[in-house]
């Protein structure tokens, strides 16, 4: 009988050790974010431009047509004037593209772009990828829009 008792304690020691390995190895793994980066400003894929990404009018609005102001600086904080920017993107967990053909339409100074087009129309996680040319070169960024 006395085995049993020192059998048990000894199971139930070595599960406590186990439970508190796991939870020692999972609060120590970096914790992921929720969901997509939504964050408005970013230093795009090679590092060219400084990007920045707004609804003109201030707010994101489902099922109409808005316009956006794309901005771009240098690494080193100069506005990028002339730049040729393409537009495309989507949903990607339904495996869609953009409803709309969203296209930059103006230059308005200070590197601030007018991308007109732009049309989400349903909720969820949508995507903007532009793709820039200018006299410093070549490059591209993502911005993530959720709904």
């Amino acid at each position: 009988m006395a085995s049993i008792w020192r059998y048990s304690l000894a199971g139930l020691g070595l599960a406590a050790l186990l439970v508190g390995i796991v939870a020692a190895v999972y609060l120590t793994l970096p914790q992921s974010a929720s969901g997509p980066d939504t964050s408005r400003s970013k230093k795009t894929a090679n590092g060219l431009f400084v990007a920045s990404f707004e609804p003109e009018r201030g707010v994101i609005r489902q099922g109409e047509l808005q316009s956006w102001l794309l901005t771009l600086k240098t690494a080193a904080g100069v506005p990028v004037e002339g730049a040729a920017i393409t537009v495309s993107g989507g949903m990607p967990q339904h495996d869609h593209g953009l409803p709309t053909s969203p296209q930059a339409t103006d230059y308005l100074g200070e590197g601030r772009y007018r991308i007109d087009g732009v049309k989400f129309t349903m909720s969820g996680w949508w995507q903007l990828r532009f793709a820039i040319s200018a006299a410093a070169g070549s490059d591209s960024v993502v911005f993530n829009v959720v709904l």
